[in-house]
């Protein structure tokens, strides 16, 4: 039998962690899964539909379909709860915040980990872009984002980090010293993963740049549906080979 149609007919009697944490299935910052996943950055992961699009909701179907054990972790929630498949509802949890810097994201990473649990694997997106669009201090960015890293793997010293090689901007936003700053995190973040990956804990690159074409924007800066789907595809890329 086809492996969509088995699900659909037997859907309703599969245990997702990632829909049963509560009566409603809307999360309450506590997880038994075995891939405890937590989606961490700034708007391109909160989203704001139907204006701008979160990969979140895409990455989560793909993975209800190919029947893994997960969840999604975090502080915020989305209020889009009417979505879901096969009976199941969206995993709503996330720690996207909107319009956050990497320093932002530094300071307040504790708390948020205190609050929302210890992740398995972390999925960090567009590190320093916040940064980049305020014209902020490349350095300082890039402290900061060694600085996150250090506090994830500070909580759980077995995580595994996913860290985006971060899709540009809409072509006509990328001003020269954008193009600069974006293409010297490239670089940048391939260094990181190699200097912060130990012996226990993995950081794992994702390029979300190559391919990433204007027809996936919304807006100057973030993505339409077809581009959630676009980065939605390349985190599962990494994700099925790392998950329990």
């Amino acid at each position: 039998m086809d492996k969509l149609v088995f699900i659909i007919a037997f859907g309703a009697t599969f245990f997702f962690s990632s829909c049963t944490k509560d009566d409603d299935g809307f999360g309450n910052h506590t997880s038994n899964s075995a891939n405890k996943i937590m989606p961490l950055g700034a708007s391109r992961v909160e989203g704001n539909s139907p204006n701008f699009e979160s990969y979140r909701y895409e990455l989560w179907k793909l993975l209800i379909v190919e029947r893994w054990d997960f969840d999604y972790i975090g502080t915020q929630e989305d209020p889009n709860k009417d979505q879901g498949i096969f009976d199941l509802n969206f995993d709503l949890d996330h720690e996207g915040w909107s319009g956050y810097t990497s320093g932002e994201i530094l300071e307040n990473l504790p708390n948020w980990l205190s609050e929302a649990g210890s992740p398995d694997i972390v999925l960090f997106s567009s590190p320093g872009g916040n940064d980049a669009l305020q014209g902020l201090s490349y350095t300082d960015a890039l402290t900061n984002v060694n600085g996150i890293i250090d506090e994830l793997q500070r909580v759980n010293p077995e995580v595994t980090i996913i860290i985006e090689q971060l899709a540009p901007a809409r072509s006509d936003a990328m001003t020269p010293a954008l193009t600069n700053y974006f293409n010297q995190m490239q670089q940048d973040v391939l260094d990181i993963a190699v200097q912060q990956t130990t012996g226990s804990s993995s950081v794992i690159t994702v390029d979300m740049a190559t391919g990433f074409t204007d027809s996936l924007f919304a807006d100057p800066v973030h993505y339409n549906q077809a581009g959630a789907e676009f980065v939605a595809n390349r985190y599962y890329a990494v994700l099925k080979d790392i998950l329990k």
